[in-house]
């Protein structure tokens, strides 16, 4: 009894390992693994042309990588970066899988089309043709309806999964990128304008959300679940939003061209910062932050917890889970109507991240 006792001890004294980073990199046909407690790149997995966007299975046991040049699939091993197989699939640019975890839907930005798969067998079960640039998915919570951003029409699709049909396109703005569902609305970035947009699914009503500056691009759910963070690859920003009102709280001045979000269990933000290669490590809390070079054009990126009790899965364990991939609903606030009209001023409480260098801390505020 004893004996066990010590080896229980022993386990949870032992120091946690550190997290890993996975970052893609679409430029140089890569994929980055950075240990997130030296903030270094301990190795890069090759794959066949350009990688973009990466999702979790249903069961958190792959990493799954859409190479959208390479029309492939990579299954990782989260914990370790192992190859587990590669699957041939048309044109993987966005990937997601819906949240009750029977389907796997594709965006295909160069091919015009969005497929829908049997996520367990990889089955193509629907082929639809869309009218240009089919470039971020987001689903309903009870997974009945997937939604598209079509980036070169400048609108957003509804795919009923049940029906396997295209129910309805709204026009929403120029170049719609990145798309998450957000307390029964979606939040949609206008790469061609400098808003991001709430769309009403019921009735199809667009307004302006929130600005955050030129190519306005994703959004991503922060961990805490009462904080959206938005960016900005033209004007190189992040905004801090709050997830209530959509008022934007802080913008953040990120030389680079800041792309997609990733958190690690400690709250962190990690972003590739597109222009420069490299991965963004930002602690909101309190300012510090750092830069870690990786490979060229860097987007995906995905943080692995490596410590007792958590898994892949903990990015959609928390109140703010990612919701294009794991939405969480929620009821709306009582001030939520104050959107209609609430359209903040931009700078709001800027601050510069500067490029370069090892860890300091940010400087508010800038002007």
């Amino acid at each position: 009894m004893w004996r066990a006792l010590l080896l229980v001890l022993a386990f949870w004294a032992a120091p946690a390992r550190a997290d890993l980073a996975y970052v893609l990199n679409s430029g140089d046909a890569t994929i980055s693994v950075v240990d997130t407690q030296t903030r270094a790149e301990i190795r890069r997995i090759p794959v066949l042309r350009e990688v973009h966007h990466l999702v979790v299975t249903p069961d958190g046991r792959s990493l799954v990588v859409g190479d959208s040049g390479g029309n492939e699939l990579i299954f990782l091993d989260p914990e370790s970066g192992a190859v587990q197989r590669r699957e041939r699939i048309s044109n993987p640019y966005h990937l997601e899988y819906s949240p009750d975890g029977r389907y796997l839907v594709v965006a295909s930005l160069r091919r015009d089309q969005v497929d829908i798969y049997e996520a367990a067998s990889l089955n193509l079960l629907q082929r639809f043709r869309q009218p240009d640039k089919p470039s971020h998915v987001a689903f309903s919570p009870d997974s009945r309806w997937a939604f598209v951003t079509l980036q070169g029409s400048g609108q957003v699709a509804a795919v009923d999964l049940e029906a396997r049909q295209t129910a309805w396109v709204q026009d929403v703005g120029p170049e719609p990128a990145g798309i998450i569902w957000h307390r029964g609305r979606l939040i949609v970035g206008l790469m061609g304008r400098e808003d991001f947009v709430a769309l009403d699914p019921s009735t199809r009503e667009v307004r302006i959300a929130f600005r955050v500056g030129r190519g306005a691009h994703t959004i991503f759910p922060g961990p805490d679940g009462r904080t959206l963070y938005a960016t900005s690859r033209v004007e190189s920003r992040i905004a801090e939003v709050d997830a209530e009102t959509l008022e934007v709280r802080r913008i953040f001045e990120i030389a680079g061209g800041p792309d997609c979000i990733a958190f690690d269990s400690e709250g962190r933000l990690y972003a590739t910062l597109r222009w420069t290669g490299r991965l963004m490590v930002l602690d909101p809390a309190t300012g510090e932050h750092a830069q870690i070079r990786v490979g060229r054009s860097p987007h995906g990126v995905f943080v692995m917890p490596r410590r007792p009790g958590l898994d892949a899965a903990f990015a959609f364990q928390f109140p703010g889970a990612r919701s294009g991939t794991r939405p969480m609903e929620a009821p709306p606030p009582p001030g939520l109507a104050a959107l209609d009209g609430y359209v903040p001023a931009v700078p709001v409480t800027p601050v510069r991240v500067e490029a370069g260098s090892p860890t300091s801390r940010l400087r508010a505020p800038w002007r």
